[in-house]
C-alpha cells in the first residue's frame, strides 16, 4: 500500500482532513494574517515549551524541604544541560506573560474584545490570571531564599481577606508554617492542577475563536453593531478571506522562530534564576526579590507606608480584577478603531507606564523588613533595668536573633512587625508561645530555629513588656473554669 493511501485509510477512520479544516484549516479575513496578530501564537509556543520542560525537571526535581534546592543544584552542576533547560523553562516563563500582557493590549486596543467575542475575552482574562499562578508557584518551586519570603508575602496578603484569608492560608500551606506541606501543595498547583486549568482554558479559548473567528483588522468609523455585524462578518470572510493555515500562519511561523531564538539565547547566555541560598527564616542578611511580573508590587508593599497596604490589597487590586473581566459589558458595541477610542490608548499608556516604572523601582527599591533595623539599636535600657536572669537571657535572645529587623521597642527597630514595647498587653503568654513557634502573618515560625530554654527565656522577657501599673494580659478561661 502506497503512502497516499496509508494516509487515505487513516483520515477514513479519523476524520483526520475533516478535522483540520475545522481548525488550522478555518478561514479569516486577509486583514487579521498581520504582524499584529501573532502574540497569541507566540503565547501558546511558549506555553507548550513550559509544558516539555516541566516534565523534563519534574523527573529530576524532589518537592521536599530537605532536598529541593539540592535537586536544583543537581540540575545546574551534575545533570547534562539540566541548567539549559532550568533555564529555558524560567526565560520560557518570562516571554510567555510578556507576550500574553501584548496580546491582550492588542486585543483591547484593536476592540477584539466587542460583540460576539465577549467569552473569548473572558476566556483570556482566566488565562491572564492562571499564568500569574503559574509563574508565582514556578519562583516557590525554587525553595531558596526569594521563594520563602515571597511565599510568606504572599499568604500573609491573602491572609488579609476577611472571613476566608485565615482558612485559605492554612488550606494553602497544610498548616500554620511554610514547611514540607506547603511544598507539596505548591508542586501540585504548580505541575498538575495549573497547568490543567491552563489547557482547559485554552481549548474553550481556541473554540471561542474559531466560533466567532479572528477579529478583522479595525476600520475608523465602522464600529460594531450586534445586529448586522455576524452578517457583515461572513460576507466579508467569504469575499476576501483566506486559510490561516497555510496562507495565513506565515507571519505566526516566523515569529514563533524568533520567540524560540530569544529564549534560547537568554538561556545560553543569562542562564537560569537561582537558587539564591537556602531557605532560612533566621538569616537576615539577604535582598530577596520576586521574579519580573511581581516586581510592581513588590514595589507599592515596599515603598508605600504599611498602613495602605491592606486597602491596596482588599480594595484596588480587586476593582482592577473585576474591571478587567467586565471590559466587554462596559464598552462591548461601537468603534474599534484605536484613533476612534483615545480613552483606551490614554488607559492603556497610563497603565504600563505606571507598571514598568513601578517594576524599574522594585529593581532597587528596599525590601521590607528592612534588614539591617536591628544593627546599632540598644534594647531601651528602662526595658531591661530589674529584670531576672532569665528576663535578661530573653532580652539578649531578642537581639540576637536579630528580632529587631521587624519588631521595633521604644519606636526602634523594624516597622513590618507590631512594635513590641506593649505586646504583653495585648498577648497572653501562651498566645506569645504559640506566635513564636507557629508564626502567622508576615511572621515566619521559629520552632526549629530555636531551644525550648530559649523560647521560655524570649516570652519570659515579653511578658516583662507592658505600662507600668498596667497588668499583662491573662487567659480569662483559666481565670474563670
Amino acid at each position: 500500500m502506497s503512502l497516499r493511501g496509508i494516509g487515505q485509510w487513516i483520515d477514513q477512520r479519523l476524520a483526520v482532513g475533516k478535522i483540520f479544516e475545522a481548525t488550522a484549516g478555518h478561514h479569516i479575513p486577509a486583514s487579521s494574517a498581520s504582524w499584529f496578530y501573532v502574540f497569541g501564537s507566540g503565547t501558546l509556543l511558549c506555553f507548550i515549551l513550559q509544558i516539555v520542560t516541566g516534565i523534563c525537571l519534574a523527573l529530576i526535581y524532589v518537592p521536599s524541604p530537605d532536598q529541593a534546592y539540592q535537586s536544583l543544584e543537581y540540575l545546574n552542576y551534575e545533570q547534562p544541560l539540566g541548567w539549559f533547560v532550568r533555564a529555558i523553562h524560567y526565560w520560557g516563563s518570562n516571554f510567555m506573560l510578556a507576550l500574553m500582557t501584548i496580546h491582550m493590549i492588542q486585543v483591547f486596543l484593536f476592540g477584539a474584545y466587542k460583540y460576539p467575542r465577549e467569552l473569548t475575552w473572558l476566556f483570556g482574562c482566566v488565562l491572564f490570571l492562571a499564568t500569574l499562578g503559574a509563574a508565582f508557584t514556578g519562583q516557590v518551586m525554587r525553595f531558596d531564599q526569594d521563594a520563602y519570603w515571597g511565599l510568606g508575602i504572599g499568604v500573609s496578603i491573602l491572609g488579609r481577606l476577611p472571613l476566608i484569608g485565615p482558612e485559605m492560608v492554612h488550606g494553602l500551606l497544610g498548616g500554620p508554617i511554610i514547611g514540607g506541606e506547603a511544598l507539596s501543595r505548591f508542586f501540585t498547583l504548580h505541575v498538575f492542577v495549573i497547568p490543567g486549568l491552563l489547557i482547559g482554558v485554552i481549548v474553550l479559548h481556541l473554540r471561542g475563536v474559531l466560533t466567532q473567528g479572528i477579529n478583522e483588522f479595525p476600520v475608523a468609523g465602522k464600529g460594531v453593531d450586534p445586529a448586522t455585524y455576524d452578517a457583515e462578518y461572513k460576507a466579508l470572510v467569504e469575499r476576501d478571506g483566506v486559510r490561516f493555515a497555510p496562507d495565513g500562519i506565515d507571519k505566526d511561523v516566523l515569529f514563533a522562530a524568533f520567540v524560540l531564538l530569544a529564549i534560547f539565547l537568554c538561556a545560553i547566555f543569562l542562564g537560569p534564576k537561582g537558587p539564591n541560598g537556602p531557605p532560612d527564616p533566621t538569616f537576615i542578611h539577604t535582598a530577596p526579590r520576586p521574579d519580573f511580573y511581581f516586581l510592581s508590587l513588590f514595589s507599592v508593599l515596599a515603598l508605600l507606608p504599611p498602613y495602605i497596604e491592606t486597602a491596596i490589597i482588599l480594595y484596588v487590586l480587586p476593582v482592577f480584577v473585576v474591571i478587567l473581566f467586565a471590559i466587554p459589558f462596559i464598552a462591548g458595541t461601537g468603534e474599534k478603531h484605536p484613533s476612534r477610542r483615545p480613552g483606551a490608548v490614554v488607559g492603556v499608556v497610563v497603565v504600563m507606564t505606571i507598571l514598568a516604572t513601578l517594576a524599574w523601582l522594585g529593581t532597587y527599591s528596599p525590601w521590607s523588613p528592612h534588614m539591617n533595623a536591628w544593627s546599632g539599636v540598644p534594647t531601651p535600657i528602662a526595658m531591661v533595668k530589674g529584670r531576672s536572669p532569665l528576663e535578661l537571657q530573653g532580652a539578649a535572645l531578642l537581639q540576637a536573633k536579630q528580632c529587631r529587623n521587624c519588631h521595633s521597642l521604644d519606636g526602634e527597630g523594624g516597622l513590618r512587625g507590631p512594635d513590641l514595647t506593649t505586646v504583653a498587653t495585648r498577648l497572653t503568654k501562651d498566645q506569645m508561645i504559640r506566635q513564636v513557634l507557629q508564626g502567622g502573618g508576615n511572621m515566619p515560625a521559629y520552632r526549629k530555629h530555636l531551644k525550648p530554654s530559649e523560647v521560655t527565656a524570649l516570652v519570659s522577657f515579653l511578658e516583662t513588656l507592658h505600662p507600668t501599673g498596667e497588668p499583662a494580659s491573662r487567659n480569662s478561661a483559666a481565670a474563670n473554669p
